[in-house]
Parts: structure tokens; C-alpha cells; sequence
């Protein structure tokens, strides 16, 4: 009697393979999956905001350019006030990028990229808390930045700016800074410590 070959070791099978839900056959079933089949009403959103980075990727391109062309005729400051703005560009494109990356991945679909050499170091673990936090922190890095070209034009030249206008600029980053800190605090809080496990029965 002849034997059925080996199965190669290690591959799944057809009969190992969990099945993979038909259809609702119920109304309740069917308007869950409608519910659950609405999140990629995000995908949208999230190709818009490429198209967003895309215009920065220009803007940053002509900002670099007019300022090599006038670089002769520019001062300190004209040059520090320049570099300034192309740096607030890159981190609004890197707070794009974590708006796109983590929010598909949060709340749209999983992006597989397991194991891959440009993986972001922070894909691995991201979630709505963890997301939240850096997304705060790189909007008090895009205040920082403005703030301090705040201070440069307001201290270098008449650009019309009151000393209340400053005061409430650097309350607004205080504000940022403050809630940051509330954010990073409660994900502390609401994350289970590492090694901690419930005690058994």
C-alpha cells in the first residue's frame, strides 16, 4: 500500500488554516462588520496628508533655494531666521509622518513591515496613548521653533510684534509643554510597568 508523501516540515496546511469568516448572516453581524469596515474610510485621509507632505517637500526646496540665492546679501540673523524656517518645515513633514505612519496603523490596518531594516523604531509598540505623546512633543518642537523666531525678529527688528503678542506666544508653549507632560504622565500611569504580572489564584 503506498504511503501519502511528507508534508514538508513547518508548512501550514490547508486543514490547519483557521477558515476564514463568510459572510453575516444575521443584521446585528452584518452591522458590525459595516462598522468595522468604515475605518477604511480613513485611507482617504491619510493619502491626502501624503500629498500634504509632498507640497512641504516643494515649499522646503524653494525655501532652500531663495535662500542660497540671496545668501550674499543676508545677515546673521536674516540667514539664522532662514534655516529656522527650513528646519520648522522638516519637523512638520516628521509630524505628518507620524500622523500617517501611526495613524493607519492604529486605527485603519496593520502595515506589515515586520522585520524590515527601515522599520521606525517606535512602529513596534505604537498605539493611541504612545501616539498622542509624540505627536505632543513634536508640536512643542514646531512651537520651540517659532517661538525662537519669535524672539530673533522681535529683538533684531521692528516686524510690528507687541511685547503682549510674545507673552502669549510663550504661554501658548508653556501650555504645550505642560500638556505634554500631562499626556506622557497618564500613559505612564495607564501602562502596566514592565515585569509587573497579576498574581496568580
Amino acid at each position: 500500500m503506498s504511503q501519502a508523501p511528507d508534508e514538508p516540515e513547518g508548512e501550514v496546511t490547508e486543514s490547519q488554516m483557521a477558515p476564514y469568516p463568510g459572510r453575516p448572516t444575521t443584521p446585528a453581524a452584518a452591522i458590525g462588520w459595516s462598522i468595522f469596515a468604515s475605518r477604511w474610510l480613513q485611507a482617504p485621509l491619510y493619502i491626502g496628508l501624503i500629498v500634504a507632505q509632498l507640497i512641504y517637500v516643494i515649499k522646503f526646496w524653494n525655501k532652500l533655494i531663495d535662500t542660497a540665492v540671496d545668501f550674499p546679501n543676508m545677515g546673521e540673523n536674516a540667514i539664522m531666521l532662514a534655516v529656522l524656517g527650513l528646519v520648522d518645515v522638516v519637523m512638520i513633514a516628521n509630524l505628518l509622518i507620524m500622523v500617517i505612519i501611526g495613524g493607519y496603523e492604529t486605527f485603519v490596518s496593520r502595515i506589515k513591515v515586520d522585520n524590515h531594516p527601515d522599520q521606525p523604531e517606535w512602529l513596534s509598540h505604537v498605539n493611541a496613548n504612545v501616539l498622542k505623546v509624540k505627536l505632543a512633543m513634536a508640536i512643542i518642537g514646531i512651537s520651540s521653533i517659532h517661538l525662537l523666531k519669535t524672539f530673533i525678529e522681535y529683538g533684531s527688528k521692528d516686524t510690528g510684534l507687541t511685547e503682549t503678542e510674545v507673552m502669549w506666544q510663550t504661554i501658548i508653549h508653556v501650555v504645550f509643554v505642560l500638556s505634554a507632560i500631562g499626556l506622557a504622565f497618564i500613559d505612564k500611569f495607564l501602562s502596566p510597568a514592565p515585569g509587573r504580572h497579576d498574581p496568580g489564584p
